[in-house]
């Protein structure tokens, strides 16, 4: 008779709990107060609600079938290529089971996008969603720390291109920085015309890597010997042997699957967003979670982890090495050609989501004003768009860029941990699925950040700090210029003397 008031008060203990989480989570704008700063900031900071009558809107031109694409273009890209091999050098062939504790952790923070997204479909993603929900500066930092190490990411990206182009033509190295400028700057133009025209080219894109992706994992499925099941054998065993290494290939994993939100950061331009949104991330998902899943296995079984391992140390371009195990000279083209458009599709994304955070920012005036404008016909924000894509060709002429990979980490962790929180404040109407998927994702962000070593910590910790020097800066010349303005009283004309 003693076990159910016990049972009575467990319940009741943990539903206390929760609630005193949830208050915490609905406080976050305020919890900034007691500092003078801080608070000075939060007033004179422009509104967190954005007026759309007196600010240009972009065109709503993508369906789900566009949107998935868009999203399989920002992963079935390098990911796929490179860090596939990556995970199995720290884990072993349970490298697959990685890929699927990660997709599980990419869903919980995608439903917690999906549905800010559905709810404010504008530009920015959580950008926008961390002004709304948490507080400006949050807001901001994500704004800021997508925008330096994605900007990284695509020169990267646009790297990769150029070398996989000059070794396939046996140029001089020396040509790659150039050849990656030019590229870089070919895709800008591109994605200033419209997102009409990004769109048709990265579908085109991501169905060429596709295709190649499903003729190498047909080639392998018919390469497939009695030692081939051998080299998958110790999947279940390195998780339980060590777990520290599972957990580590998993947030690396973790990293690649986060295209998903260029779908949101294009929010503005997609059709029946309430609708279109969370369809074309699930879809997303599903289908990423299955080619990395399935490309793995046939890698995997064909040359096993620790081959797969050295030729990503080597030259990056494990996948190429997969095809010359087999001396399957077709193949080796064919997969070439493959990672070349990957790594345009990916380069092409990045400048449409670099440019759309640009645009939100300089709309709220975080940024200069003149990133905010629209062309008159095409309702393209050219001009965010050739600012981020300048930024990367400097990027581009700086050299090889360090810690690229780690830093997107930290970025992507600290970015999608600001998502939950901003999720969790939603109101129960406007909620697409239950609260459970946001703490998960929060939870899981929180997590997987302590398992980043410690210099990409230090380099993010930078990062952050230089950001919130810049919006300070820009706060407090935003709060001077208005003090200049109210100090000419409308009601008092001028009076001129003689």
């Amino acid at each position: 008779m003693q076990s159910q008031p016990n049972h009575l008060s467990a319940v009741q203990q943990h539903s206390g709990t929760s609630d005193t989480l949830v208050k915490i989570i609905h406080a976050l704008p305020n919890a900034f107060t007691p500092f003078p700063l801080m608070a000075e900031i939060q007033n004179q900071h422009p509104s967190r609600q954005v007026d759309d009558s007196t600010q240009q809107v972009l065109k709503r031109e993508l369906g789900v079938t566009d949107a998935t694409f868009l999203g399989l273009g920002s992963i079935v890209g390098t990911g796929v290529f490179v860090s596939i091999g990556m995970g199995a050098g720290i884990t072993g062939p349970s490298v697959v089971l990685a890929i699927g504790a990660a997709s599980l952790l990419a869903l919980c923070n995608a439903l917690s996008s999906a549905q800010l997204a559905a709810n404010h479909p504008v530009s920015g993603g959580t950008y926008e969603y961390g002004y709304r929900y948490l507080h400006p500066l949050l807001g901001f930092q994500a704004g800021w720390l997508f925008l330096i190490a994605k900007s990284a990411s695509a020169a990267t990206a646009a790297l990769g291109f150029s070398s996989y182009l000059v070794h396939s033509l046996n140029w001089p190295p020396e040509r790659i920085p150039t050849l990656a400028a030019g590229t870089t700057l070919m895709l800008t133009l591109l994605v200033a015309g419209g997102i009409s025209r990004s769109n048709r080219v990265n579908t085109l894109m991501v169905s060429v890597t596709l295709l190649s992706l499903g003729y190498l994992v047909a080639i392998c499925i018919t390469s497939v010997d009695e030692n081939s099941f051998q080299r998958l054998r110790p999947m279940w065993a390195s998780v339980f042997k060590h777990p520290a290494n599972f957990l580590h290939a998993t947030g690396l994993m973790f990293v690649a699957f986060t295209g998903y939100g260029r779908i949101a950061t294009l929010g503005e331009e997609v059709l029946q967003p309430r609708k279109t949104i969370p369809r074309a991330i699930l879809l997303t998902l599903l289908v990423s979670a299955l080619v990395y899943a399935v490309v793995a296995l046939s890698a995997l079984m064909i040359v096993g982890d620790r081959t797969l391992y050295q030729a990503t140390l080597q030259n990056a371009a494990p996948l190429e090495d997969v095809a010359r195990k087999m001396n399957h000279s077709a193949l080796l083209v064919v997969i070439t050609l493959g990672a070349m458009t990957a790594m345009l599709g990916v380069l092409l994304n990045l400048i449409l989501g670099l440019s759309r955070v640009l645009l939100a920012m300089g709309r709220r005036g975080d940024m200069p004003a003149y990133t905010a404008g629209l062309a008159t016909r095409s309702k393209s924000p050219v001009n965010s768009v050739l600012t981020m894509g300048l930024f990367v060709t400097a990027l581009v002429f700086a050299g090889r860029i360090q810690f690229t990979w780690s830093l997107s980490a930290f970025t992507v962790l600290i970015y999608y941990g600001l998502t939950n929180l901003a999720a969790l404040r939603l109101k129960r109407e406007e909620r697409l699925f239950p609260p459970f998927f946001s703490w998960c994702g929060f939870a899981s962000c929180c997590f997987l950040v302590f398992w980043l070593d410690p210099t990409t910590k230090l380099f993010g910790l930078g990062v952050l700090g230089s950001g919130f020097a810049w919006f300070c800066l820009c706060s407090r010349l935003r709060t001077g210029t208005k003090s200049s303005e109210s100090s000419i009283s409308p009601d008092e004309p001028t009076v001129h003397r003689e």
